[in-house]
């Protein structure tokens, strides 16, 4: 969850704030939880050796990172809600949940409902809730041959802001986020790398 966090907020952060729910909320020191959410948080993949170590070397590199327990209504117990700053100012907010077997669900990406497990690499739209955006962004996508796995788009208010999720069957290139990025509408289009 860490991991999928840093690639949402797409910078190297310098603050993270870790709140914890249920089983987290009660374990997260004994069990390791906190190092391997630090260790995400810092880009270390999940059978990296350095993750013991995580807190130690997040201090070394100017990470500021806090953690607080909080109880969640209707959430699943190993729920976590990380929020990032970037070295620009930059915040993002992930909530996500450890479901079991090594898996994760981002279920709210910056207030917008989403289903992400990182098991697929993922393309990521702010935009406009505008007529014709998905289909530009699609089209794109035909261009360069790549085939959408799932798709989820969401929004807060009918014609204000919108996150649309792609999650594809391939590698996703930097020119398809660049094209992505010039979109009439599109506020921001990143790509969130597979975890798995």
């Amino acid at each position: 969850m860490g991991l999928m966090a840093r690639k949402v907020l797409g910078e190297r952060p310098v603050k993270a704030e870790i709140n914890l729910h249920g089983s987290f909320a009660q374990t997260y020191r004994g069990h390791g939880t906190d190092k391997a959410l630090v260790a995400g948080i810092l880009g270390f993949l999940p059978d990296d050796e350095r993750i013991r170590d995580a807190l130690k070397l997040a201090a070394e590199e100017g990470l500021d990172v806090s953690f607080q327990t909080v109880h969640l209504d209707g959430a699943h117990p190993n729920t976590a809600v990380i929020a990032l700053t970037g070295e620009s100012g930059h915040v993002a907010r992930v909530r996500g949940a450890s479901v079991g077997g090594g898996n994760i669900l981002i279920s709210n990406i910056n207030g917008y409902e989403v289903e992400l497990t990182g098991q697929y690499p993922a393309l990521v739209t702010i935009h406009r809730d505008r007529p014709g955006i998905i289909t530009q962004v699609t089209q794109i996508l035909s261009r360069y041959e790549l085939n959408v796995a799932f798709m989820r788009v969401s929004r807060q208010n009918r014609g204000e802001m919108a996150m649309m999720i792609l999650e594809m069957d391939e590698a996703i290139p930097s020119e398809v986020v660049e094209e992505c990025q010039q979109v009439s509408q599109v506020q921001k289009a990143l790509c969130i790398p597979a975890i798995g």
